[in-house]
């Protein structure tokens, strides 16, 4: 770490060297920074979206499994979850089971298929569209945009990490607002240039919220605490 801590201060200083800014544009800076903030915040119609989304893929699946305790629960996660999102953002979802054992990649890919199948029949009759079932990837995937409100969903099977991650995020979240509000900043910058995307080969967004709060953790006084600190409790 502390290896990592000196090579990023050295490029850091090596990069502002070359930038000819002056210090009494900083309170303009961080009022346009501020105002770009607010113009890209969700606004509560953009939260209650993606929960009826939420509602309606719950739904979908009971109408699929049925109602029982085997039935599975449609979860979000992501930057939903971690509150780092836009009105433009994909909403993140996961098919989780209440069966302790771990689902097979196989039966996952099952589940995926019945699920496109449920929305092939609903896409016939105009509700979604752009219905792509990727069951070749790393981690398979359902891509469906709904086309009430334009909001593209991904729906992968039992995706606990995707899950824990969010939450943890949001946690730390709640410790300083600078860094929710950088992390938004900083992944619709690098949507904008094109460097936003996993499928890609660019930056995923976790990637992007990692250096956000590597910075912050880097500052003088520290703006954050390390994450080893965090979780420290978590592990014991």
């Amino acid at each position: 770490m502390a290896d990592h801590l000196k090579i990023a201060k050295k490029l850091e200083s090596r990069k502002l060297a070359k930038i000819n800014f002056n210090p009494t544009r900083i309170a303009d800076l961080d009022t346009l920074l501020c105002d770009t903030y607010d113009r890209l915040s969700p606004k509560e119609v953009h939260y209650n979206s993606r929960r009826e989304l939420i509602r309606i893929f719950n739904m979908m699946a009971e109408e699929i499994y049925g109602k029982s305790a085997f039935s599975p629960v449609v979860e979000e996660y992501g930057s939903f979850v971690m509150d780092i999102f836009n009105e433009g953002s994909d909403l993140d979802l996961s098919i989780n089971f209440s069966d302790p054992v771990e689902m097979s990649r196989q039966n996952k890919i099952e589940t995926l298929r019945r699920f496109g199948r449920k929305l092939r029949s609903i896409q016939k009759s105009g509700h979604v569209t752009a219905l792509e079932v990727i069951v070749s990837a790393k981690v398979p995937i359902i891509k469906v945009t709904d086309t009430g409100t334009g909001i593209e969903c991904d729906l992968s099977v039992e995706n606990w990490d995707g899950i824990a991650k969010s939450h943890i995020i949001r946690a730390i979240s709640a410790i300083d607002e600078r860094f929710q509000k950088l992390c938004l900043l900083m992944k619709s910058w690098a949507k904008a240039h094109d460097i936003n995307s996993s499928r890609d080969a660019t930056l995923n967004s976790f990637s992007i919220i990692s250096f956000v709060a590597f910075h912050l953790q880097t500052r003088n006084p520290p703006i954050l605490p390390p994450f080893s600190a965090l979780l420290k409790d978590v592990d014991s």
